[in-house]
């Protein structure tokens, strides 16, 4: 497990500029990693998050149930493609996906990595409270919200996810995660300026998830209004930089990227020429 986590760190040190990169921009967007770092660890695993979370960025998990009702982090509803296992993930008990192998299709270093369960993944996340990250949680699977604000709820770390997945296209589940807890942070979305308004007026949103890259006017009004902004999509996932700073300088609160530690260097080289 350690092994894994020094490897990550490791590669990490050598894509970036300077270990003072570890720390956020004060104002910076905060970088959400789409499923971990995907490019350098199998996605969706304890050992992808561990390493998210030492280098001080948050990330986004997926949420299913297995054949006996446990919730389980992985994002395709069949195994085949992240595991050496196949079939449905509904169709095996948590038993039976604890027993396949998460790694060695990604790389033979991370063979014996296993498919977590959601409780793993928040009580990892419980032990980096001290950082300011953000944990995108994507419900994949339905009934699930409730039980997830409650596993949270119980590692004290609930402030610190934002319920993304079924959650910002359905008002239901954004009143089943509410009826579990006010204080739990839920998105709605707007896949274009002409939904903005019908998002931005959600009552049970407290952020608007943007598939667009917004304009300045759109993030002040999202402020103005006591909420927060978050971007995914095709606008910022691939390695966009000149669309990662235009919904920076829009005012955006956190991007969500398949390249989280390229867009961290970006930020880095901002700041250090804002310095000079």
């Amino acid at each position: 497990m350690y092994q894994h986590q020094i490897l990550l760190t490791i590669i990490c040190s050598l894509i970036l500029p300077t270990a003072d990169v570890l720390a956020t921009e004060p104002g910076a967007p905060l970088i959400v990693a789409h499923r971990g770092l995907l490019k350098v660890a199998p996605e969706n695993t304890l050992a992808n998050f561990r390493a998210c979370l030492e280098l001080r960025l948050g990330f986004e998990f997926d949420v299913q149930r297995s054949k006996d009702g446990h919730l389980v982090c992985i994002h395709d509803n069949t195994l085949d493609r992240t595991t050496n296992g196949s079939g449905k993930v509904a169709d095996l008990t948590l038993a039976e996906i604890k027993q396949l192998d998460a790694g060695d299709w990604f790389a033979p270093c991370f063979k014996g990595e296993r498919v977590p369960t959601v409780e793993e993944v928040l009580q990892l996340a419980a032990q980096y409270r001290q950082h300011e990250i953000l944990i995108a949680v994507d419900f994949k699977d339905s009934d699930v919200e409730q039980e997830v604000v409650e596993l949270a709820k119980k590692q004290g770390i609930l402030k610190r996810l934002l319920f993304i997945g079924r959650t910002i296209q359905e008002p239901q589940v954004r009143k089943n995660i509410k009826a579990a807890s006010l204080t739990a942070e839920t998105a709605a979305v707007a896949n274009n300026m002409a939904e903005f308004s019908a998002a931005l007026s959600e009552p049970d949103a407290d952020w608007v998830y943007v598939r667009y890259l917004p304009t300045r006017s759109e993030m002040q009004q999202v402020h103005a209004a006591g909420k927060k902004s978050f971007i995914a999509g095709s606008s910022v996932s691939g390695k966009v930089p000149q669309n990662w700073q235009q919904a920076t300088a829009a005012g955006i609160d956190a991007i969500l990227t398949d390249y989280p530690l390229a867009l961290r260097a970006l930020q880095q080289q901002s700041k250090l020429k804002s310095d000079d």
